[in-house]
């Protein structure tokens, strides 16, 4: 087991793909201080966003502009690579129902062309970013672990529930894991206001107003620094542990409705309105246990979601961001 998230592979390459995202920039910062060698490939979908400048002058760090879609791009970013983190995708329901062909073709046929060449590079190991709304609604039925039935409801979904399909095939050459990470919140050099908590918080505190849609759902979450020390840790795990393995990535502590969202934020923003919208038909519903990723990875995401709240009201107030309704924001 995996007792401190450290690399002892110093020199060890890792592909981020994604690596200028939300989650993606905190990674890369985050490996590099593990002593990894960073690659990170990227479409800059959004815009060149100003993400991965802190890494720019670190010789361990390269920066390649491209589409997981693209051979030439895909073949560059996986020579002399050790292990793949496979971030890059068309993340959130929003981004995929715009445009869902290239949703599907992103999430699902990028990532079948990445493992392909993946095996032909002879990369050792491939990580896979999925996401906790596979399982779509729990239905009260306790909390969903890894053999739950998969019941996604949404395109973004659809597409990741299929790729993990292809990711944990038996034949593959190389050690295979998917996370399938809680939603994700707090602070990032590519911000996003687009998220659950960063969006309520930055509308009850800027606006001084909240509309919430569902508040009775359940949902869990995680801080985007602890998702990529989860990250780091299963790079750092011995291979048998993780294997052909699905994980929840995330903290049992840490499932909420979004009506206990709304009480962490009146009581930071007293001043502030919320109105309520209540909704039947909201298909996601879950909540989930971590405990696996507890027990066979030896990491419990350490950061709360009132601490992730203080931080974005901190962010917000400290006038570092002008404007956090810029569509540089969010996906």
């Amino acid at each position: 087991m995996n007792t401190n998230g450290n690399s002892h592979n110093s020199g060890e390459v890792v592909l981020v793909t994604g690596g200028a995202g939300y989650v993606g920039s905190v990674l890369v910062d985050h490996l590099l201080a593990q002593g990894f060698r960073v690659r990170a490939l990227d479409a800059l979908m959004h815009g060149s966003v100003p993400s991965l400048l802190l890494p720019w002058g670190n010789p361990a760090f390269e920066f390649m502009r491209g589409d997981v879609r693209d051979s030439d791009a895909r073949a560059r970013a996986l020579d002399g690579v050790d292990a793949v983190v496979h971030l890059a995708a068309i993340v959130g329901d929003p981004a995929c129902a715009r445009d869902p062909e290239l949703a599907r073709d992103v999430n699902l046929n990028g990532t079948r062309a990445m493992l392909r060449d993946a095996e032909v590079a002879g990369v050792g190991r491939f990580i896979f970013a999925s996401t906790c709304s596979n399982y779509g609604r729990t239905n009260g039925n306790g909390l969903a672990n890894e053999d739950f039935e998969l019941a996604p409801v949404s395109l973004y979904a659809e597409t990741k529930v299929a790729a993990e399909m292809e990711v944990l095939r038996p034949d593959r050459s190389f050690v295979a894991t998917c996370l399938r990470f809680a939603t994700v919140y707090g602070t990032s050099p590519r911000m996003r206001f687009d998220l659950t908590v960063n969006e309520f918080t930055r509308d009850l505190l800027v606006k001084q107003e909240l509309l919430v849609f569902g508040e009775q759902f359940w949902r869990p979450y995680i801080h985007v620094r602890d998702a990529a020390q989860a990250i780091a840790y299963v790079l750092a795990t011995p291979a048998s542990v993780v294997a052909g393995e699905v994980f929840n990535v995330g903290n049992t502590q840490e499932n909420y409705r979004k009506l206990d969202i709304v009480d962490l934020l009146r009581e930071r923003i007293p001043e502030g309105v919320v109105n309520f919208v209540r909704r039947d038909e909201d298909p996601r519903d879950y909540r989930v246990s971590f405990e696996k990723f507890v027990d066979r990875v030896g990491f419990t995401p350490s950061r709360t979601l009132g601490e992730g709240i203080d931080e974005i009201c901190g962010l917000l107030r400290s006038g570092l961001i002008e404007d956090p309704y810029a569509a540089s924001f969010r996906n």
